[in-house]
């Protein structure tokens, strides 16, 4: 069996690094929570997690329209593309991702032991991680993420395991093809498991902690010099991020700017102009927003509503013209029960359009992207228009 790292920060405080698609790292867990004999057994999982993996929870119609509805469509996109890419790894070592944490969960309290849930939220993590890219680093990792070409140099798990070295070097490869992101899922996160720990950990019970192997020497570093943060800076990590003054008024200029003008042409009776601007603006949001649905295999009907829509709602930031293509596509192609239980477990790129659940959030995200190149080509052209 592969040896799996781990570290004793103290004698009563253990921590297992592991590959959360490993076989190795599965039987790792047991053995150590056999051998180790801890108290309690704290893992890198958040509640969310915690009851996807212990309770088989599925996505339902409610909550798919909940997610098009509230403009999360993005995200759990994301999300589920991230569990793909780690998917396939995991079907090579015959595991599904965090086969490990699941097995250290049932472990510990199979013996009655504690568990303790030390991640910070996903939903959290991934919408900091959002905002703190930069929108280079957005379509790099997005495009990185829907190329279908299989790195043949990539790595073996046993080989991440086997040297740290290597490990490291890849998440510092993170780092650099988006500091954004490496920022939130590798520093933040770090500092953020090693804080729980210490909070956790009283010095009095034997713990074992069972974390990403790459989280290994960053936990290790905060907790030998102390560095951790306290109650308070984990609760500052815990928030959502909110948009200062300038981001929020920005989604605003486009349509102040193209009011202006109309008020300006209706000041000056220019009839014209009126017409021009109305038949650019009109075109360009409908004809972008209909083709980022076309893009994501939409229905006849969603694309029309795409088109329909999306002149309004670039003028009103509060409305997305991908919701109503999105709810739409849900109404006509509706998922069934297999589709949303499968959308969970898609494995590539061509998944997210052969599953009806996949496609809504296509559809709806597509359709967003388009009614936001439209509005801003439209706006170019109109000020093209003045010069």
């Amino acid at each position: 069996m592969t040896e799996t790292p781990y570290i004793d920060i103290s004698p009563t405080l253990r921590i297992l690094g592991t590959a959360h698609v490993s076989t190795a790292s599965v039987e790792a867990v047991r053995e150590q929570i056999s051998s180790y004999q801890p108290e309690r057994v704290a893992v890198e999982l958040c509640d969310s997690r915690y009851q996807a993996l212990t309770s088989d929870r599925r996505l339902d119609k409610e909550g798919l329209l909940k997610v098009v509805k509230e403009g999360k469509a993005p995200l759990v996109l994301l999300q589920s593309l991230l569990a793909a890419e780690q998917r396939k790894m995991g079907l090579d070592e015959g595991q599904q991702p965090g086969a490990e944490l699941l097995a250290a969960v049932q472990e510990a309290e199979a013996a009655e032991l504690e568990v303790a849930l030390i991640d910070r939220d996903i939903q959290t993590t991934l919408q900091r991680a959002w905002k703190k890219m930069r929108f280079r680093e957005k379509v790099r990792i997005l495009w990185s993420l829907l190329g279908d070409d299989e790195d043949d140099d990539a790595p073996e798990v046993n080989e991440l395991l086997e040297n740290q070295d290597l490990l490291t070097s890849l998440m510092e490869e993170l780092r650099t093809f988006s500091p954004g992101a490496g920022l939130v899922l590798i520093d933040e996160r770090d500092s953020y498991l090693a804080g729980k720990l210490a909070l956790l950990h009283d010095g009095e019970k034997k713990t074992l902690a069972v974390v990403g192997a790459g989280h290994l020497k960053g936990i290790e570093n905060h907790l030998a010099q102390q560095s951790m943060p306290n109650q308070a800076s984990l609760d500052d990590l815990n928030q959502l991020p909110v948009r200062g003054r300038i981001s929020k008024s920005i989604p605003w200029l486009i349509p102040l700017f193209v009011m202006t003008l109309i008020g300006y042409s209706l000041a000056t009776g220019s009839k014209d102009s009126l017409i021009e601007m109305f038949t650019v603006w009109t075109a360009a949001n409908a004809v972008f927003a209909a083709l980022g649905c076309a893009l994501a295999r939409g229905h006849p009907l969603a694309i029309l509503t795409a088109a329909a829509a999306s002149p309004i709602t670039s003028l009103n930031p509060t409305l997305a013209a991908g919701w109503f293509a999105g709810y739409v596509q849900l109404k006509i192609k509706e998922p069934t029960a297999e589709d949303l239980q499968q959308f969970l477990k898609l494995e590539s790129l061509g998944s997210f359009w052969s599953n009806k659940a996949g496609r809504v959030l296509m559809v709806t995200s597509l359709s967003n992207l388009g009614s936001m190149a439209g509005a801003w080509f439209a706006a170019t052209g109109l000020v093209g228009s003045l010069i």
